[in-house]
């Protein structure tokens, strides 16, 4: 098989082009491979289905492809210009490239695979390019994949939250039930999520289930804005809510150990996480410790055992029988004289209908909190990104369940 025939497939090319010549530089550890095409041939439009004769040739252009028996591997063509009566002149669409890529559809296709395996840096070191390239060849990658969700679907259950990071703040709008990141956005604000939602037709609005919330009140009030009938779809989600409660626990033992240390009682030092446990989760090995704190009477005590009360809520089978737990555990918090909790219950009381459609919808935001820990990982693992943009690109790639790879023509397409 000769050089040229085997570059035709080694390219990917389909007719009518063909290889006019390889050209090797062994110095250089470098294959250019010029690719041509017959005169006389009409062309297609890339913008519509009008076919005419040639109007000229851009310049010579240069696309890297997969490296060939260890040498860079370069295609070099002069691509056809066509003159459309409707879109004027433009350069054809050529089989082996996407538009104003200079890459090579393989190239890309292997890029994609390396960079979700790796990061940004180890990627260009394997792939012989620099960083920059690297991180173009994933923006490429993302908008490729958004582009072919152009007529994307609000899902059904929606996560809301949001995302610290070294450069900056994001809100992250996530489906539930896939898991994927349908949208990220810059900021904790109204109106930019209330715009994203709101941008979807209202069939698919008012078809929402459900949307899992933090206790953030510019969340609720975009998502009631757009969402018919949000009222009763808005889930607080449970975690965030039982993370007040332990924080209300832990205000209780520091201000009792403050008071015990006056006498030199010692009895709550290195029992911070002690009382963070729920009772099925306490290890065996702290288990006796748990109890004699518990019969010493402490203020403590009484503060976790609010905590694990609270916690039936989740269990109940509907709101009727949740409200009975809810009635009993505030007039017990108001009660208790533990000013924490007390300050607590009030505030979950002026959010309660929207607690209890927990029972409802059983739907948390654990999937978000998932994605919200697999960024942080992503995000250290590349010791951090250069900008915001860049760091949302990555969130996409890796997170928000695009078709990343291009399309590779069939054999005897013209592109």
């Amino acid at each position: 098989m000769r050089d040229t025939e085997l570059y035709f497939h080694l390219l990917g090319l389909v007719k009518p082009w063909t290889v006019g010549s390889v050209e090797l530089s062994v110095p250089k550890r470098r294959v250019e491979v010029v690719v041509e095409h017959p005169v006389g041939l009409p062309w297609r439009c890339p913008e519509c289905a009008y076919e005419g004769t040639l109007y000229d040739h851009s310049d010579e252009r240069t696309w890297r492809h997969l490296d060939s028996c260890q040498f860079l591997t370069y295609l070099r063509a002069r691509i056809p210009r066509i003159k459309c009566p409707t879109h004027g002149v433009l350069q054809v669409s050529v089989p082996w490239a996407e538009p104003h890529s200079r890459f090579t559809l393989l190239f890309e296709r292997l890029a994609v695979e390396i960079l979700l395996q790796s990061t940004v840096q180890g990627a260009a070191q394997i792939l012989g390019l620099s960083w920059f390239e690297a991180m173009h060849l994933m923006e490429r990658a993302v908008q490729r994949g958004q582009k072919k969700e152009s007529a994307q679907q609000l899902p059904k259950t929606i996560g809301i939250d949001e995302k610290h990071t070294p450069c900056g703040v994001l809100t992250l709008v996530n489906d539930l039930d896939t898991p994927h990141v349908t949208k990220v956005l810059v900021g904790v604000k109204k109106e930019p999520l209330k715009e994203y939602i709101g941008s979807f037709p209202e069939t698919q609005r008012k078809a929402v289930r459900a949307v899992a919330l933090d206790m953030c009140d510019t969340f609720y009030a975009a998502i009631a804005d757009v969402i018919p009938e949000s009222f009763d779809k808005i889930v607080y989600d449970r975690f965030h809510v039982m993370q007040h409660v332990c924080k209300a626990v832990e205000r209780v033992r520091k201000q009792e150990q403050a008071y015990l240390l006056r006498t030199s009682d010692r009895r709550l030092q290195g029992t911070r996480y002690l009382w963070s446990y729920s009772d099925e989760n306490l290890p065996e090995h702290r288990r006796e410790q748990l109890t004699q704190l518990k019969a010493d009477k402490l203020v403590t005590g009484r503060a976790w055992a609010l905590k694990e009360f609270l916690r039936t809520l989740w269990t109940c089978p509907n709101r009727s029988t949740a409200m009975e737990v809810w009635n009993k555990w505030y007039g017990w918090a108001q009660r208790s004289r533990l000013e924490p909790f007390q300050d607590l219950a009030r505030r979950l009381r002026a959010r309660l209908y929207n607690i209890l459609t927990f029972v409802e919808h059983r739907i948390t935001n654990a999937t978000s909190e998932g994605l919200n820990s697999a960024i942080s990982t992503l995000i250290r693992r590349a010791y951090g990104y250069r900008n915001l943009q860049n760091q949302i690109t990555a969130i996409y790639f890796h997170h928000g369940g695009l078709n990343l790879y291009p399309f590779l023509p069939t054999h005897g397409e013209l592109g």
